[in-house]
């Protein structure tokens, strides 16, 4: 699939990435901005995503976007905090990906501005900040493709994606004050060599997210990364996905809304953000926004 934003699909994630959350300023600048950021995306240093309100204020729409939503039923909090712009910086120099910020800043101004930002990194080989590995059994190859892009329909829809964003933070001090076996049985899985656990509880984050074990089954490509802010630390999740299907009947499920059990995982973390974004693809290697007939 040589029209996605390549970000997606590569594997494995960058040693340093940035989080960008942009908020609308002045609307009436918005179509300038956009012609300013086109020429800076690459795709793979630097990946975006335009969210539903963006996309409102323009007058247009895309096939399957929306706001992030409320998880009607769920027995924890699943918080939405959309954004109009998200931006993925990924490299291996954090200078590097000031600058970039910086243009991207500058870029998108008055139109948007500057919300927030997360800076991330890849922990050993790609672990979770509890030490465990995160996005085992992410789909690779053709599979991968079919997970993560939009396959079918017209031009500036085939190659897009939809992203998922949450930002969880951890109780690192009272997670590494269980016993191994709780920690194990928290995530289904074995700390040292990331076997699935037999007897693993209900709970188990593997047991709650298993991807097929659905109907249809919901297979999604995740990037999630580390953070880490004075004493606050925890996981960006990042997935794509062709849809936002498969992230939502597993988050339904993490939350109890399907059984009334919910992931072991809100034992010692939350998420405290939650927003969806419209990962438009490539043509000839520019981002390519003809979906939003605007041009």
């Amino acid at each position: 699939m040589n029209h996605c934003q390549p970000a997606i699909l590569e594997a494995p994630v960058p040693l340093q990435a940035r989080h960008l959350f942009f908020s609308l300023g002045s609307p009436g600048e918005l179509r300038a901005a956009l012609d300013r950021l086109v020429p800076l995306i690459d795709g793979r240093s630097l990946v975006v995503g335009l969210g539903q309100p963006l996309v409102q204020v323009l007058g247009c729409s895309v096939s399957g976007l929306r706001a992030f939503p409320c998880f009607g039923g769920a027995l924890v909090d699943v918080p939405s905090t959309q954004h109009a712009l998200w931006c993925w910086l990924r490299g291996a120099d954090r200078g590097e990906l000031l600058h970039l910020s910086r243009r991207l800043e500058a870029a998108l101004f008055p139109a948007l501005t500057l919300d927030h930002m997360v800076e991330v990194f890849r922990h050993k080989e790609g672990r979770d900040l509890t030490g465990y590995e995160d996005g085992t059994e992410n789909p690779v190859g053709d599979a991968a493709i079919e997970a993560a892009l939009v396959t079918e329909g017209g031009a500036g829809d085939v190659g897009g994606s939809f992203a998922v964003i949450q930002r969880w933070v951890h109780d690192l001090n009272y997670f590494e004050s269980l016993p191994a076996t709780d920690q194990d049985d928290i995530f289904g899985r074995r700390k040292s060599d990331n076997e699935e656990l037999d007897e693993a509880p209900a709970s188990a984050h593997v047991k709650r997210t298993a991807q097929e074990s659905f109907e249809p089954e919901a297979f999604m490509v995740r990037r999630s990364m580390p953070w880490v802010e004075g004493e606050r630390a925890g996981l960006m999740f990042l997935c794509f996905g062709r849809s936002f299907a498969a992230f939502e009947v597993q988050m339904r499920r993490m939350a109890g809304v399907d059984d009334g059990i919910v992931d072991a995982l809100y034992r010692f973390s939350r998420p405290v953000s939650g927003e969806y974004y419209w990962c438009p693809p490539l043509r000839d290697g520019v981002l390519d926004l003809s979906a939003l007939q605007i041009c």
